[in-house]
């Protein structure tokens, strides 16, 4: 039998800061939406980096998300964490020369995923849009032994 603790909010803290890429799951008028994601975490926010396409169509009529990310090592060894959380697209030029910074210390050839398919689809250039998780919630689990509670 697999043994499965609760994570503590310090384990969380620095499983979202080391692993620094997940699964975005949001919704628009009843359809799920789930999409492999690059974040940054500073504590407690999160942000994302990406260009126009269908998660910011589904994320701006819907700002609810979730990003599940996880650390596996094998089927007995791993830790998941989801945040709950509203996500803001950044407008105001402080907060995205904030993000930017941050953004840039781990990617500094600020690139993010691009969609040749929806470009073509689209006919749109490459819009880079900023988003805040606010996180509401923020939960983990792990196979790794005893939680620290923190």
């Amino acid at each position: 039998m697999l043994d499965i603790d609760e994570m503590g909010a310090k384990e969380i803290h620095n499983l979202l800061q080391k692993i620094e890429y997940g699964h975005l799951g949001c919704t628009s008028q009843g359809h799920p939406y789930v999409v492999p994601m690059h974040y940054y975490f500073e504590n407690p926010n999160l942000y994302i980096f990406t260009t126009e396409g269908m998660k910011t169509k589904y994320i701006d009529a819907n700002p609810e998300v979730c990003l599940q990310v996880e650390e596996i090592h094998d089927l007995s060894h791993w830790r998941s964490v989801i945040v709950m959380g509203r996500a803001y697209r950044l407008t105001e030029q402080q907060e995205l020369t904030h993000a930017m910074q941050l953004i840039k210390a781990k990617n500094p050839q600020l690139s993010p995923a691009l969609n040749r398919t929806w470009i073509d689809a689209w006919g749109r250039a490459n819009v880079i849009v900023i988003y805040r998780i606010d996180p509401s919630e923020m939960t983990g689990r792990t196979t790794q032994g005893v939680s620290s509670q923190s």
